[in-house]
């Protein structure tokens, strides 16, 4: 059975940080690529980041230079380090695990970020 845990969301002032973890079971991890999306209410889900499974990183324009994908394959986790957050980054975030066509999505994580 294929399952991901995320945790690390909350409630963060403006300007502060959080670190997004998602550890995955049921699959061959280092065989994954891993990715970060976001849903804010009222708005469409929409990539954040992306990890392949060579560790080549892409990110969202809208955080570029603020958040940090990475994955750690001997824990089975994708981590998102978000710094510099503002209160337009509050949504839920959601990680993918995705092979061919293939993906398995998280239950997501909601982050709040206070003006």
């Amino acid at each position: 059975q294929v399952q991901h845990v995320e945790s690390g969301g909350g409630l963060v002032q403006s300007g502060g940080s959080l670190r997004l973890a998602c550890q995955a079971s049921g699959i061959t991890f280092r065989t994954y690529r891993m990715a970060w999306y976001r849903q804010a209410p009222g708005k469409q889900r929409e990539l954040v980041a992306g990890i392949t499974t060579e560790g080549s990183t892409n990110y969202a324009e809208f955080v570029k230079g603020r958040f940090t994908i990475s994955r750690d394959n001997a824990q089975n986790t994708v981590y998102l380090q978000m710094n510099s957050l503002t209160p337009d980054d509050t949504a839920v975030y959601s990680c993918i695990a995705q092979f061919y066509t293939v993906n398995y999505w998280g239950r997501g994580t909601l982050v709040t970020v206070s003006s």
